[in-house]
């Protein structure tokens, strides 16, 4: 993903001074590495039909520091300071401020403006503080302040440094972090406004807004003899219940979220470890971490050969149909054989799947399998063998095929004719686990009497009836099974599902663990052997792994009696599935 941001060191850098002409105030989120950056380039907030999103990054001294494992005390130095701010920018399009601590020597300072607005960064803040600085935060430091004269002269040589006129130079203001009220902050804003500055932070470590907010409503008063008005900017770290909305009403320009990304993944590495250490294994960890798929997709793995990829998918992927079990109702033979305008139910099928472009397609046999034999010829088409299918059901079938499901698989039932449309989009699906899920059983009169596996999700169903044109919503599911009451359900499961190479890693891994550990019922039922994919499916979902559901309403028929013979004949010569 982080070839899209594609945007040049001078574009960048008059990006912030733009977005605060234009809004009136900015929102910026920290970042201390790519990954990170990545996360505040792409997050995003629906509310009231906007989108919310970040406007910028702030790229802090303490979370550099603490990045590293080091101190928030000036020990990293400016080259691998710069060497971060590097790798933020290459990844991303938005603009940067970047936290420059005291600013170290004027002649320090010139030259790190110099090398800033080179890469593109569009402003630094230095705090009025003597080096080497104490993090403002920690209550237990001597926050001793630098003689606000020769910290102006700091700010007219560090301007002075500049090429552009974009650039800024934004002093902090400490008086508050060292005590000395409202007053000296308002000396020594003055001052700072007199020698050029481009900006004022006014800095907190109170749990309340109300100094800053007090600060704020002399600022335009006090700027008034200098016939100009500094951006105004803010860190609400401790005062962090008033909202960006609210601080844009007292005239902050710049909101800076000044260190969350850092401290969440600190809280997530230590929770995480502490669940393999307590369980002596990786497996209860996985639902507290994200999914390496994901992880490449956000430092943009996919790009690098996107087509080449997608091409690769369908060459990599296995359908795997399991057509082991003996039908109670069609018992002359394997389900997959019943012929609908004379060609089997298989054979349909693999039309279908050759359409969206995959070769391999892995049939699981058991009862009367030799009549498969028909198909021996069929290129792309394995078959693996059940013998323990009167004693088994579909999930224990489908790991028969388990040597072809590790680079992710569709699974089909044996009964389902579908369109390659619906195939598609459940290959395309970004999620690890979809299930193709139908709410229109509760309008077809000749399916009242099947017993339906059914869908319970987060959202609920929505209220339309079978369409001309499938939909593609994704949901959550949170329960599935024959025995969920049609009042609760919200959808059908269809008999179609993706799951892609996380997710066939998900599965293998549950799987294994429930065939050592389960020995009594299991969900619905009596016994893992004889658990059904459904029942497989809630037990992932129990363990806390997502499992969404592709809605549906058109494009699929399950044949379950000769009735849904007799109407799949008419509409498939009426090219009604599939078209």
């Amino acid at each position: 993903m982080s070839l899209s941001f594609n945007v040049t060191p001078s574009q960048r850098r008059s990006k912030l001074i733009n977005s605060i002409d234009a809004q009136g105030f900015v929102r910026i989120i920290e970042a201390h590495n790519g990954l990170s950056a990545l996360v505040g380039q792409t997050a995003s907030f629906e509310r009231d039909g906007h989108s919310i999103t970040y406007d910028g990054f702030w790229e802090s001294s303490l979370t550099d520091s603490a990045s590293k494992g080091l101190p928030d005390a000036e020990i990293v130095g400016n080259p691998s300071r710069l060497h971060t701010i590097d790798e933020i920018l290459s990844v991303t399009s938005k603009p940067m401020i970047v936290d420059g601590d005291t600013g170290g020597s004027d002649v320090q300072f010139e030259y790190f403006v110099r090398d800033l607005e080179r890469l593109g960064v569009s402003a630094v803040i230095i705090e009025d503080k003597i080096f080497p600085k104490r993090n403002s935060l920690d209550a237990s430091a001597n926050q001793t302040l630098e003689d606000p004269d020769a910290f102006a002269r700091k700010i007219v040589r560090g301007r002075e440094a500049r090429v552009t006129d974009v650039f800024m130079v934004i002093a902090r203001l400490e008086s508050l972090i060292a005590g000395l009220g409202i007053e000296d902050a308002v000396m020594r804003a003055k001052k700072y406004i007199d020698s050029g500055v481009d900006g004022i932070m006014i800095h907190s470590k109170q749990d309340s807004p109300d100094e800053v907010i007090e600060f704020a409503n002399l600022y335009d008063e006090l700027c008034k003899p200098f016939g100009r008005r500094p951006i105004l900017v803010c860190v609400p770290t401790t005062y962090n219940l008033i909202t960006d909305a609210e601080l844009a009403k007292y005239g902050f320009n710049v909101i800076i979220h000044a260190n969350h990304l850092l401290r969440a993944a600190h809280k997530a590495m230590l929770d995480t470890s502490e669940v393999i250490l307590s369980n002596d294994r990786g497996f209860e960890a996985e639902p507290w971490c994200v999914a390496l798929p994901k992880v490449f997709a956000q430092v943009g793995f996919d790009q690098v050969k996107s087509k080449d990829r997608e091409a690769s998918k369908t060459q990599r992927l296995s359908v795997v149909i399991p057509a082991a079990g003996k039908d109670p109702i069609f018992n002359e033979g394997p389900k997959s054989l019943i012929e609908i305008n004379s060609k089997p139910i298989l054979r349909h099928q693999i039309e279908t799947i050759r359409k969206v472009g995959i070769n391999q397609i892995v049939v699981v046999r058991g009862y009367q399998g030799e009549q498969f034999d028909r198909f021996s010829d069929e290129s792309g088409l394995v078959f693996c063998d059940n013998p323990q299918y009167l004693d088994t059901h579909s999930i224990h079938s489908l790991f028969c095929a388990d040597q072809y499901l590790g680079n992710g698989f569709v699974l089909a039932f044996s009964d389902v004719l579908f369109s390659d449309d619906i195939l598609r989009w459940l290959i395309d699906t970004e999620n690890d686990i979809v299930l193709a899920v139908d709410n229109s059983y509760r309008y077809h009169r000749h399916e009242i009497d099947k017993n339906l596996d059914l869908v319970v999700t987060r959202e609920g169903r929505t209220g339309h009836h079978r369409s001309l044109y499938p939909v593609k919503k994704k949901v959550e599911i949170t329960r599935m099974g024959k025995n969920v009451s049609m009042e609760k359900a919200d959808y059908e499961f269809t008999g179609l599902a993706y799951f892609s190479e996380e997710g066939a890693r998900i599965v293998h891994q549950v799987y294994r663990d429930c065939l050592e550990n389960v020995h009594e019922s299991f969900h619905e039922a009596d016994s893992f052997a004889k658990a059904t994919i459904s029942d497989f499916v809630q037990e992932i979902i129990n363990r806390g792994f997502s499992v969404h559901g592709l809605e549906v309403y058109k494009g699929w028929m399950e044949v379950h009696n000769q009735m849904d013979i007799e109407v799949a004949s008419k509409e498939l010569r009426s090219d009604l599935v599939g078209s």
